[in-house]
């Protein structure tokens, strides 16, 4: 079986790569199997103080495979309680992963590519990308956390307006509406997402941890619980490597030097 998901590591940066671009990446099972085991490395990999999720060929990730779907028809329901167990589960770990995940997206982004990238962190795309739900279009619901991530980014009503009408939608569009946090020409999408990369790769990785598991919880607990969280979590900041190195570094007046500890 060929490698549908590639899984790379340089400069503390983890990288994965869909990698089915004869049919823009779309997911069958042998692929969700590969997606979901790069995810879990990346979370557990010490190595990796950053992950970027990219897509090679024309296309970031244009969903389900349909063609899959169609010659499996009477089997559909089976393999989607299976298959879907296994794309959630690697949802779950970007989602756990104690390090920023950055999603760099070209082409088309359809399905459950848009529920990928709406589960990284942060994401930036080229300039011409395509952006559709899709899953309407053939008499299904979305899945990938589509349902939990759309509303949290760009609210209930424009959720439902991507998910019921399935209209695609360009990147500036998707930059106005939350979708996405940065828009770069297509020529630049590959220095943009390296320095961005970079950026989170040499910064401050337990204090990013922290950050992103409260930002995590924030929807599903009180005020009160919040800010308790909060102090808690600065104080697990504040007896790190890194918190001394910012501190001291801020007093010297020089730029800090991170090395995620």
């Amino acid at each position: 079986m060929s490698d549908t998901v590639l899984y790379s590591v340089s400069d503390g940066i983890a990288t994965i790569l869909l990698n089915r671009p004869s049919v823009m990446n779309a997911l069958d099972a042998a692929m969700i199997a590969q997606l979901r085991g790069a995810c879990e490395r990346a979370e557990q990999d010490a190595a990796a103080r950053a992950v970027v999720l990219r897509g090679a060929g024309p296309a970031f990730l244009a969903g389900g495979d349909v063609s899959y779907f169609h010659a499996n028809l009477p089997r559909m329901a089976e393999l989607v309680r299976q298959g879907g167990g296994e794309l959630h589960s690697a949802i779950l770990a970007l989602r756990r992963a104690p390090k920023p995940v950055l999603a760099s997206v070209h082409g088309t982004v359809a399905g459950a590519g848009v529920s990928l990238m709406a589960a990284a962190d942060v994401a930036i795309a080229a300039e011409g990308t395509k952006f559709m739900l899709a899953y309407s279009r053939i008499g299904a619901s979305p899945d990938g956390g589509a349902t939990y991530f759309l509303p949290r980014l760009v609210g209930s009503r424009k959720a439902l307006e991507l998910m019921l009408l399935s209209d695609a939608v360009d990147a500036q569009d998707a930059l106005r509406c939350g979708l996405v946090n940065w828009v770069v020409g297509a020529g630049l999408l590959g220095a943009e997402t390296e320095a961005i990369a970079r950026r989170l790769a040499q910064g401050a990785t337990r204090a990013f941890a922290e950050t992103k598991q409260l930002v995590n919880q924030t929807h599903d607990q009180g005020l009160a619980a919040q800010l308790n969280a909060e102090v808690e979590a600065f104080a697990r900041c504040a007896a790190t490597r890194d918190f001394a190195e910012g501190v001291t570094a801020f007093v010297e007046k020089r730029k800090p030097l991170f090395k995620g500890e």
